[in-house]
């Protein structure tokens, strides 16, 4: 690299630095940071805006935000089919049915209740994700275990553990993997376990933990006022299994993300039988827009800055320093993605709905197959997807509970990277 070039690789990584600490702080929404970050990389590695030079092939105009826009259209796609599915669950009273079924076994016995609701949880989740259904479901289980005894800190890790589950399960977020790594659904769903299964036994045996250790909590509480659909509404109990369709029809059928929600969905309402299927799917679809449109507009700016970091003015500055640091070996890729998994939080550069999917696509770029980068990532996201606390699931939890969001983090945090470690260990030998 040239003098000019590392002048340039060095003002590219001082933005980043800038702008990761502007997020950390709540200075800069992740909304607006990625988009501008993505400009900046490209003015600083020397990208024109616009050129009417047909040799030249990059610009920021169409390159980066143009084409950037689209750049992840397939995970929208996803995105927005999941969310019209999760609010179809709501209407026809599924997801109320289930949390009820879950509190009539666990009778008043405070682990029994906390391990339901987080199996409970977990398979809701993996349906339909998004803060409204956080907050359905959070407004019912949550009154139920601290009535039970269980505390507030216990109750918050319970819906947030099974917030991050049920995402590693959820196909609708399978498909920011496909447009950015170029794999295929059923590669990605051939993994998925590696990454689940530690974070459930962890997750289980953290909330195991802390209620032996100080789980008893008031037995009095205020009921705040809840939310969502489905009041009062029994379903047959074959509908309960409505959640699991599109799960069961990728992988065992190898059938895409959109086609296997849209039979989920149609499959729910012929279980379902609601008076009014039409105005519940048409509805439904508008309300589930709106719960994921800052997720859109995140995965937007996301392909901004992935257009960005692949464009070859950029990626030949960054990509010295990322083969620099690139993990070899099984022993490194383990201690690598390990001690760097804290990176996922606090939008910072191993967090896939951050800067996180820009990384992956250069790693991939330096050597590291697709399978290895897009295991790496769903791994760590397991920190990001319980701690975090920009999360707006576990600020809208730690509101909800009167907890403190900090002290959730802390006490978290060792357990989730307890949880990667072990799923980097399997996966070192599945990709090495």
């Amino acid at each position: 690299m040239t003098s000019l070039m590392w002048f340039q690789a060095i003002g590219i990584l001082a933005v980043f630095l800038i702008f990761i600490g502007l997020m950390m702080m709540r200075k800069l929404p992740t909304i607006l940071a990625l988009p501008i970050m993505a400009i900046l990389f490209a003015l600083i590695a020397g990208v024109p805006w616009m050129s009417d030079d047909p040799e030249v092939t990059t610009t920021i105009a169409k390159t980066v935000l143009s084409a950037g826009s689209m750049r992840l259209s397939g995970a929208i796609a996803g995105l927005v089919f999941g969310a019209w599915f999760g609010q179809i669950l709501n209407k026809v009273g599924i997801t109320k049915s289930i949390i009820r079924k879950a509190a009539e076994l666990a009778g008043d016995k405070p682990v029994m209740i906390a391990v339901l609701f987080f199996v409970t949880g977990s398979i809701i989740f993996s349906a339909a994700g998004g803060l409204g259904m956080v907050i359905l479901v959070g407004t019912i289980v949550i009154p139920i275990m601290l009535t039970a005894g269980i505390s507030q800190f216990v109750a918050s890790i319970v819906v947030i553990s099974s917030v991050g589950v049920g995402a590693l399960f959820n196909v609708s977020n399978w498909a920011v993997y496909v447009d950015v790594l170029g794999l295929d659904v059923q590669t990605i769903g051939d993994y998925t376990l590696v990454a689940a299964l530690p974070l459930i036994i962890i997750s289980l045996a953290m909330i195991i933990f802390n209620i032996k250790k100080d789980g008893k909590g008031k037995k009095a509480w205020a009921m705040p006022n809840a939310t969502g659909g489905g009041e009062g509404k029994k379903v047959p109990t074959i509908a309960l299994i409505s959640p699991l369709v599109p799960v069961i029809l990728v992988y065992a059928f190898k059938l895409d993300i959109v086609p296997a929600v849209i039979i989920g969905a149609i499959v729910t309402i012929i279980l379902t039988l609601p008076k009014r299927p039409i105005h519940i799917l048409s509805s439904a679809l508008v309300e589930g827009i709106q719960d994921i449109a800052g997720a859109m507009a995140l995965m937007i700016g996301i392909g901004m800055l992935l257009n960005s970091v692949m464009a070859p003015q950029v990626a030949s500055l960054i990509s010295p320093l990322i083969e620099s640091v690139l993990p070899s070996t099984p022993l490194m890729y383990i201690i690598f993605f390990t001690l760097l998994s804290p990176l996922a939080i606090y939008r910072g550069p191993l967090n896939v709905w951050g800067l996180g999917s820009g990384i992956a696509a250069l790693f991939v770029t330096a050597g590291m197959t697709p399978v290895a980068a897009m295991l790496a990532l769903r791994v760590v996201s397991n920190v990001q997807a319980v701690s975090d606390p920009t999360n707006s699931h576990n600020v809208w939890v730690a509101d909800f509970t009167k907890s403190d969001i900090n002290e959730i983090l802390k006490k978290t945090l060792p357990w989730m990277v307890v949880s990667v470690l072990i799923s980097m260990i399997i996966g070192s030998f599945m990709v090495f």
